[in-house]
């Protein structure tokens, strides 16, 4: 399989490579992606020499900002990001650990009151060497990596706009 593509090129577009295959999905909800209407390609599992397997991402004709590549690093700090035009890597991205989070990620204390009320969620993001944790703001509990549970936009109801009537006095 030597010099074998196992997902095609892209002509424009943004590539995401070196994903841990466990964040695939978590990134695809991070982005929205499953709401996307361009053309997405995403393999897991692929084989990596550095990673052992990895996970990769290609949107088509979306050139994704680099605050939403941002958001990935909690669950992907060793993302490396690629903007392709014309088939050819035009800019080349990593990304960037944010100091904090907000309104995409559920805190793990059941009784927090992000989980009970139409509240955005907040963290500040702990770094521990290699390991990235979330303190939540409301309830100061601490999210490990692998408990990170991403909010599906619907999910979010703080994005919702509370009628007048709706909002406590």
């Amino acid at each position: 399989m030597e010099g074998t593509l196992e997902v095609r090129a892209i002509e424009n577009g943004t590539v995401i490579d070196h994903i841990p295959a466990n964040s695939l999905f978590k990134i695809i909800k991070i982005l929205d992606l499953e709401h996307d209407t361009h053309r997405i390609t995403f393999g897991t599992n692929l084989e990596s020499k550095r990673m052992g397997s990895k996970a990769i991402i290609k949107i088509n004709d979306r050139f994704c900002k680099q605050d939403e590549l941002n958001r990935i690093a909690i669950v992907a700090p060793m993302a490396k990001v690629n903007i392709i035009e014309n088939f050819r890597v035009t800019e080349k991205r990593n990304v960037t650990i944010p100091e904090t989070v907000r309104g995409f990620v559920r805190c793990v204390n059941p009784k927090c009151i992000t989980n009970n009320e139409p509240v955005e969620t907040s963290f500040t993001v702990i770094r521990e060497g290699e390991q990235i944790a979330l303190r939540c703001k409301y309830c100061e509990k601490i999210t490990h990596r692998q408990q990170i549970e991403i909010l599906k936009l619907a999910a979010r109801p703080f994005l919702r706009k509370i009628p007048p009537q709706e909002i406590p006095s």
